[in-house]
């Protein structure tokens, strides 16, 4: 029997999916409006995206899609009948908190099902995207941005709908050119949240490439009938994408829908024109600088693998819990500290570094089984070797290295946020690992999949206070904080 068929039958696969998604929903709904004032990088974002409501001119380091996403929500939600009762004039207009927070609520309740999307189109196998997804919904850092006016929510669902698109194409031929199209929709609008949503595309390309590369693979890979195809993966579909398709659909649709995507920040601001507004955002990032002179939250790339420097996006002190949380004056002394409230945008610890974990397994595996083929000069698979696992790391080391690797060479200030497109994928890898053992013959291998599972949630649980700026005690304030560089 193959793995597909062991995957969860599909009702229990649909309410456990609808029961992620309500908790996402929940969870970055509740109490969205509780601190009324900019929190973050809200101070550019929810700014820009007003300015755009007010046609007031301003340069920003990122291209525009994010601000105009933002100045939607401004809009719509200043129309709605919910949310009114906390205002500030903190954007420039006099605008309600939940007015410039709810559409980055909603759109990040979204992402673990497009990452459950993602996870079946590469396994067919239902339980391996519930959780896949699970495990996304219990990620602190993607709950943390999604409440707040940021744009990495929006950076990192247009790279990963982009893939969802594109292994969609692979599965359906006679839909593909609508699929391409769409994946060259989304991968545009990456890149127009952010330059590197350029990652993303990226681990497309690489993708596409180690697909036509069959020597990397034992021959019988290609020699798949169409029916067990289907229960393997659709990454076996890689060759039928032809290098034409890339072209136009990966690379022309994606900037055209970039350029294009310009055309009201420019008929606001012509000047600088489009040429120079590139060579200004350059420019602006190059002489960023970086160290702890620029922000004391800067981290480097290595650092993300192990969590080392979360950055705190809110942080304020009281004597009481029942204190007003007032944002204008001084703080008070950390010595008159009865109540702290911190937002921290971290990752659900025991989730991270077991994705860290899980994503250098598959990379070893599929080391060891390159280097096996090179010496044994093989065409066999190795002992207890499925088709499916070795596409499936394959797919996710890709594009996990394609989101890390650029930073290597990035000078400027880099945040632990940076890290995001690439936790994806090692998200899904640990998730990938789990689903194998808890469906596995060996009640062990079960019962360290359940573990995870529980520590995991167990985690999110206990983090939950510094995900939601819940009120602590300052002794347990510092137990959550298990470093010192995590303060």
């Amino acid at each position: 029997m193959s793995f597909a068929k062991k995957s969860l039958q599909p009702l229990w696969f649909w309410l456990g999916m609808l029961a992620v998604f309500l908790v996402s929903l929940g969870l970055r709904f509740w109490q969205l409006s509780r601190f009324n004032t900019l929190v973050f990088d809200e101070v550019y974002y929810a700014i820009f995206a007003n300015n755009y409501l007010t046609r007031t001119q301003f340069f920003d380091g990122h291209p525009p899609l994010s601000k105009y996403i933002i100045a939607v929500g401004m809009w719509i939600g200043s129309h709605l009948p919910v949310g009114q009762d906390t205002v500030n004039s903190l954007t420039g207009s006099l605008r309600s908190t939940w007015s410039y927070r709810w559409l980055n609520a909603l759109t990040g309740t979204f992402i673990p099902l497009v990452i459950a999307g993602i996870a079946y189109q590469i396994s067919y196998n239902r339980t391996y995207a519930l959780i896949a997804a699970l495990f996304a919904a219990a990620d602190g850092l993607f709950l943390v941005e999604s409440r707040y006016a940021l744009n990495n929510v929006y950076l990192v669902i247009f790279g990963l709908l982009g893939h969802l698109c594109f292994l969609l194409a692979l599965e359906h031929k006679k839909r593909r050119h609508v699929w391409l199209a769409l994946a060259g929709i989304a991968f545009g609008a990456t890149v127009s949240v952010k330059w590197n949503g350029l990652w993303f595309l990226l681990g497309a390309y690489t993708v596409w490439i180690a697909g036509w590369l069959s020597w990397l693979f034992p021959k019988r890979y290609s020699n798949y009938q169409s029916h067990f195809i289907r229960v393997s993966s659709s990454l076996v579909n890689l060759r039928q994408i032809k290098l034409w398709h890339v072209v136009f659909y990966l690379g022309i649709v994606p900037v055209a829908f970039y350029s294009i995507q310009w055309i009201p920040h420019l008929q606001l601001n012509p000047s600088p024109n489009f040429w120079e507004v590139q060579q200004k955002i350059l420019s602006y990032h190059q002489n960023i600088g970086s160290g702890s002179d620029v922000h004391p939250y800067c981290s480097s790339w290595l650092s993300w693998l192990f969590m080392v420097r979360p950055v705190a996006y809110f942080y304020y002190i009281a004597q009481s819990i029942t204190a007003p949380i007032s944002i204008v004056g001084p703080p008070l002394p950390a010595s008159y500290a009865r109540v702290i409230y911190d937002v921290h945008a971290i990752g659900n610890p025991i989730l991270w570094w077991l994705s860290t974990v899980g994503i250098v397994t598959l990379l070893w595996r599929l080391i060891r089984r390159f280097v096996i083929k090179l010496v044994t000069r093989t065409k066999r698979l190795p002992e207890r070797t499925s088709p499916t696992d070795t596409w499936i790391a394959l797919y996710l080391v890709i594009n996990w290295l394609a989101n890390l690797l650029p930073w290597v060479r990035v000078t400027r200030c880099t945040f632990i946020y940076h890290y995001m497109g690439a936790s994806v994928f090692a998200g899904l890898a640990i998730a990938w690992l789990v689903a194998r053992w808890i469906q596995s013959y060996s009640l062990l291998l079960r019962a360290v999949a359940v573990t995870i599972i529980f520590l995991i949630l167990a985690a999110f649980v206990f983090w939950m206070p510094i995900y939601l700026g819940l009120p602590l005690t300052p002794e347990s304030y510092r137990l959550r904080m298990l470093s010192p560089t995590w303060i």
